[in-house]
């Protein structure tokens, strides 16, 4: 697959990739490689990156526990002590290999570490191919409130490559199809009516469109000022969600992509309400999504909670939560006042 470049870095894939990284470390002359991992990518990744790898450098490997409950502040301490530790400098180059709470707590690592050392994203999961590892935007958590610190910075360069989803389990592969789906629905109808006849072993189209439709938006506002809000289609309920289920101790969690499915769903529905977005396209935006993800039930005892973690979100001003919403696919409006009302109308809507 052809090469997409970013403002300051290219997304390679497959092969290429590696190709572009060994050149990249003999040019760069860097002091030490370190590896981001978690336990999973350790055993299940690892082992063939290091396949592709060609290199003399000194190689650390920093392991941290997998899952966004670990995606804070306190984990990154550990980082930044371990490399301390190995003897990390100015010229050190981190590779983070694994999915979304990798890459964005890795990139994190990496901008602050010396006030910014380079580095690069290899990602292994499907959801961080087409949006964590790209784009970026670099953070973790604030306890349950979803990337709440964090700054914008740029790898050298991204490798995709989709022989890691091999290790993925469905759920974790179906989770990152939520981002694919949103980039239809805000900018591609094509992609969109491409992931209604979705089959999970073809997956290599979807993926570079994706990685394309997000390079694009982010192209033109990189700092999300404007056009690059819509990318939060789906979130702002969604994260909402993802927190409530991280928080609650009855609850199992939820993965990223299960909770943004949840709200694009809600806000689908919201936009009917509000820009009258066809009620054939909300039953198809509804049906291709429970086609693909399951059906989860929320406790209207959790309502109250849901909308008062809105409060959080990123994209407020004033104390005003702003949505993203669709007049139809391809045509959106950004920074759309929702009545708390509108908001439990719904969360009833997605469990009818």
């Amino acid at each position: 697959m052809q090469t997409i470049q970013a403002a300051t870095y290219p997304i390679h894939f497959q092969q290429k990739g590696y190709q572009n990284l060994e050149k990249l470390l003999t040019q760069k002359k860097y002091s030490t490689l370190f590896i981001l991992v978690d336990e999973n990518t350790k055993q299940l990744c690892y082992p063939r990156f290091l396949k592709h790898l060609n290199t003399l450098l000194s190689i650390k490997i920093i392991e941290i526990k997998s899952g966004e409950i670990h995606k804070n502040l306190e984990t990154c301490v550990t980082v930044w002590n371990k490399i301390t530790d190995f003897g990390g400098d100015r010229k050190s180059l981190l590779i983070t290999l694994g999915g979304g709470v990798i890459t964005d707590l890795g990139g994190f690592v990496a901008s602050c570490f010396k006030r910014g050392i380079d580095f690069i994203n290899i990602p292994t999961t499907l959801l961080s191919m087409v949006d964590a590892s790209v784009g970026g935007k670099t953070g973790v958590d604030l306890g349950v409130l979803k990337n709440q610190i964090g700054v914008f910075a740029n790898p050298q360069m991204v490798i995709i490559d989709e022989g890691y989803l091999e290790t993925l389990a469905t759920r974790e592969l179906t989770s990152g199809m939520a981002e694919i789906i949103k980039h239809g629905l805000i900018y591609d109808a094509k992609l969109f009516n491409q992931i209604k006849v979705f089959k999970e072993q073809n997956t290599n189209s979807l993926i570079h469109r994706s990685i394309e439709i997000k390079n694009e938006v982010v192209l033109q506002d990189p700092k999300e000022k404007n056009l690059r809000k819509i990318l939060n289609f789906g979130h702002t309920l969604g994260h909402a969600i993802e927190s409530l289920y991280l928080e609650s101790d009855e609850k199992e969690n939820l993965t990223h992509g299960e909770a943004i499915a949840i709200g694009m769903i809600c806000e689908s529905y919201i936009s009917s309400k509000l820009l009258n977005f066809s009620l054939q396209k909300l039953a198809e935006v509804r049906e291709t999504i429970l086609s693909i993800f399951p059906k989860i039930i929320l406790q209207k005892t959790d309502f109250p909670t849901i909308v008062d973690l809105l409060k959080h979100d990123k994209k407020n001003v004033n104390g005003n939560v702003n949505f993203v919403l669709l007049y139809d696919l391809e045509d959106y409006k950004i920074d759309c006042k929702v009545s708390q009302e509108l908001i439990i109308e719904s969360l009833l809507y997605y469990n009818s």
